[in-house]
C-alpha cells in the first residue's frame, strides 16, 4: 500500500509514523521546512516540501500509483485543493480530506458524489462532541467506544482506592458484576497488558472492558463509580467545537453558559444560541468562575484553542468544587501527563480524526477503528469474511496473534462476549482487540483470500 499525506502537522505526523511502523509506503508532503525537517529526521517516509495541492508536486510524489490520499492540513480550502487535483490526476485513488468549517457540513454527500469526488470526508469535531456526550453520561469513564451501532461500549475506568474490585482475579469478576463484561487490558504503570483469569486488579489500574450498553449501569456502579444527572455545565470556548457542543446540550434540555474571550464571538454566539447564557470573559479568572456558581455546575468543559488554558481551568474547576472535567488536548505528548495531576477525561480532534482515517486504511472488511488515548493499541470492529482465517473454530485456538483478542461478536443483530469456546462464523461482525504491534498481522487475517475468487 502506498499514501500521500497531505500535511504534516500532528495528525499527519502520527498517521505517517502508524504506517511507516506497519512498513507501508508513505509520502508526506507539507509546505513548512520545519515540519518536513521533523518528518526526515524521525520516520522512514519519504517528505517532500511543497503544497500539497500543487498538481505538479502530487505527480512527483507518484500520485498515480498511490491507493491512499488523505488530506489533513490545517486549511479545510487546501484539501479540499488537493483532492480536486487528485481527482482530475488519479482518479482510481481512495480520497480522504479533513474539513472541518461547520458551512461545508451540509455538502460532505455532494463533495462525495460530485467532484472532487472525497470518499471519507472527515470532520473530527463531530466526533469529539459524540465523545463529550459519552462522558456526561457514563460516570468515571476516561474512554468510550460505540461498536455495532451502540450496541456495545468499550469503556476505560480508574479502579479507585477502595474500590470493591481491587485485589480481586478476573476470573471471579463474574462473582461482583453482573450482567457479563470482558475486561480486554489493564494500563498499569504506563504498560498495557492484556490480562489472563489470574490476572489481579489493583487500585490506580485504568481498566478497560466491553459490555452491552443496556447492562451498563449496574457495571458502572460495581466500579464505585457515583452517577451524578448532568444538569448544569459549562463551557469555555466559545469556538466551533463549544457551538456544536452547547446546541446539542440545548436540545438535551441541559442548562449551559458559554466563557468566550472575544467581545465579537459573543455577540455571534448570543445570536446562534437559542437558551445557552453567553458570557464574555476569561476561563481562567477564578473571581468570574466563583461569580458563575462553579460548584453547582455538573460538568466544565474546556474547549479553547490553547492547551494550556484548558488544562489550568480544569484544575481550578475542579479544586472549586465542579462536578467533573473534560479538557480538550491536541499535543499528544500532554497526554501521559494528565492521570499524573488528576485530569482524567480527555477529548482530542487530532485523535478522533486519526481514528476515522485509520478506519479507512486498515486492510480487510474494517467497519470502524479506535485507537487508546496512549496509542499503545486500537480496537477494531470488522466483518468476518468467509475464508477468513478468523471463521469456524473455537477462539482458543484461533490463528489471532499474542496481544490481541476478540472482545464482541454481533451475529444477526444479537450481541455475544465470547469466551475461548465461542466461534465465529462467516458475516459476524467482530469486534478486535490489539496491541499495535500486531495490527497488520490482524489486517492479514481479516482479509479474503486469493482462492476465494
Amino acid at each position: 500500500m502506498k499514501i500521500i499525506i497531505v500535511g504534516a502537522g500532528e495528525v499527519g505526523y502520527h498517521i505517517a509514523s502508524r504506517m511507516a511502523f506497519e512498513n507501508k509506503e508513505v509520502v508526506v508532503i507539507d509546505r513548512n521546512t520545519e515540519a518536513i525537517k521533523r518528518l526526515s529526521d524521525n520516520l522512514d517516509v519519504e517528505a517532500v516540501n511543497g503544497s500539497g495541492s500543487s498538481p505538479r508536486v502530487l505527480k512527483e510524489a507518484g500520485l498515480k500509483e498511490t491507493e491512499i490520499l488523505l488530506a489533513v492540513t490545517d486549511s479545510d480550502e487546501t484539501n479540499l485543493v488537493a483532492c480536486m487535483m487528485a481527482d482530475v490526476i488519479s482518479p482510481t485513488t481512495k480520497k480522504l480530506a479533513r474539513i472541518r468549517e461547520g458551512d461545508f457540513d451540509a455538502y460532505h454527500q455532494v463533495f462525495h458524489d460530485q467532484a472532487p469526488h472525497i470518499d471519507t470526508v472527515i470532520n473530527p469535531e463531530i466526533e469529539v462532541v459524540k465523545s463529550i456526550e459519552q462522558f456526561l453520561r457514563i460516570p468515571g469513564a476516561v474512554d468510550v467506544s460505540d461498536f455495532a451501532d451502540g450496541k456495545l461500549k468499550f469503556v476505560g475506568l480508574y479502579l479507585d482506592p477502595g474500590s470493591r474490585l481491587a485485589g480481586i482475579r478476573l476470573k471471579e469478576i463474574p462473582e461482583k458484576i453482573e450482567p457479563r463484561i470482558l475486561v480486554a487490558a489493564v494500563v498499569r504503570d504506563e504498560e498495557l497488558v492484556i490480562p489472563g483469569g489470574d490476572f489481579r486488579l489493583s487500585a490506580g489500574d485504568l481498566v478497560y472492558f466491553i459490555s452491552e450498553e443496556k447492562g451498563l449501569v449496574p457495571i458502572i456502579k460495581a466500579f464505585d463509580k457515583q452517577a451524578r444527572p448532568v444538569r448544569r455545565t459549562l463551557i469555555v470556548g466559545g469556538g466551533r467545537i463549544g457551538t456544536r457542543l452547547a446546541a446539542v446540550l440545548e436540545k438535551g434540555g441541559i442548562q449551559t453558559k458559554i466563557i468566550e474571550r472575544s467581545a465579537q464571538r459573543c455577540s455571534e454566539l448570543a445570536a446562534e444560541m437559542k437558551k445557552a447564557v453567553i458570557i464574555q470573559g476569561d476561563g481562567s479568572d477564578q473571581r468570574l468562575l466563583i461569580e458563575e456558581n462553579i460548584r453547582e455546575m455538573d460538568a466544565v468543559v474546556t474547549l479553547t484553542n490553547d492547551e494550556e488554558t484548558n488544562i489550568l481551568v480544569s484544575l481550578l474547576a475542579k479544586r472549586m468544587g465542579a462536578g467533573k472535567t473534560i479538557t480538550k488536548l491536541n499535543k499528544f505528548s500532554y497526554f501521559p501527563l494528565m492521570p499524573a495531576i488528576g485530569i482524567e477525561q480527555v477529548v482530542s480532534p487530532r485523535l478522533s480524526a486519526i481514528n476515522t482515517i485509520l478506519q479507512h486504511i486498515r486492510r480487510g472488511k474494517v467497519l470502524s477503528v479506535r485507537t487508546l488515548t496512549d496509542e499503545q493499541a486500537e480496537v477494531l470492529e470488522a466483518e468476518a469474511l468467509e475464508t477468513s482465517d478468523i471463521v469456524g473454530k473455537p477462539l482458543r485456538k484461533s490463528c489471532l496473534p499474542k496481544g490481541s483478542l476478540v472482545i464482541g461478536i454481533i451475529r444477526n443483530g444479537r450481541v455475544i462476549i465470547p469466551s475461548g469456546d465461542s466461534l465465529i462464523e462467516p458475516g459476524d461482525r467482530v469486534i478486535i482487540f490489539a496491541k499495535r504491534q500486531v495490527i497488520s498481522k490482524i489486517e492479514k487475517i481479516l482479509m479474503v483470500k486469493l482462492e476465494f475468487f
